[in-house]
């Protein structure tokens, strides 16, 4: 269980009474995951929408983040990629040894959603964040709520270009990854810890 202590996160999955199920069923839909991003997004637009300073659209260039934040010029002021983690890696100290994560701490990303984000931040010039939005972790989020945690690409390409020996799993294809004939879903993933995020806190329910 991820006890706080002075303001830290202590991740202990040995001591948790709520364990996650670490047999992963094969199953992963493609659809479902999309369907709850976009659902997260509104909800991040509207917020971000409330205050004065900027606003926030969804993003329609192809391969850009999901949602694009303007300063009152107009300007493009920040790229924001929304990705919601409802699965727990709880094989990781198994399988990813090297990360030294523990399976509650551990958020995911696409691996070349990841490089394509360093990318556009480097051609564009424009600062592009990476909000995970967390679910159904219960020794981290509280039953009907979710929390968000943050980090810019620039950091998140520091810790990558440290740890992408020791971080970067491919996972079997499963049911839900091909959608029309396509395959679609995420088996390649990068690996961060919540201890190198920031937590973006403000009244969140669902």
């Amino acid at each position: 269980m991820a006890y706080i202590q002075s303001g830290e996160f202590v991740y202990d999955c040995s001591k948790c009474h709520t364990r996650c199920d670490g047999i992963s069923k094969g199953v992963y839909i493609f659809d479902n995951d999309v369907s709850f991003s976009e659902y997260y997004e509104k909800i991040i637009i509207k917020h971000i929408n409330s205050y004065e300073k900027y606003t926030s659209s969804k993003c329609t260039t192809d391969g850009f983040p999901d949602i694009e934040i303007k300063n009152k010029e107009g300007e493009v002021y920040r790229f924001l990629e929304v990705k919601v983690q409802q699965r727990t890696f709880m094989n990781i100290e198994k399988y990813l040894p090297g990360s030294k994560l523990a399976p509650s701490e551990t958020v995911a990303l696409n691996l070349s959603d990841l490089l394509r984000y360093f990318t556009i931040e480097e051609t564009t010039g424009v600062n592009t964040v990476i909000t995970w939005v967390l679910l159904n972790r219960l020794c981290i989020v509280p039953k009907n709520s979710f929390r968000l945690f943050y980090q810019s690409s620039s950091e998140l390409k520091r810790i990558y270009e440290v740890e992408k020996m020791h971080r970067t799993f491919r996972r079997k294809s499963g049911d839900g990854d091909i959608v029309d004939g396509v395959h679609k879903g995420v088996t390649v993933n990068f690996h961060f810890s919540l201890k190198e995020l920031i937590e973006w806190k403000w009244p969140v329910s669902q």
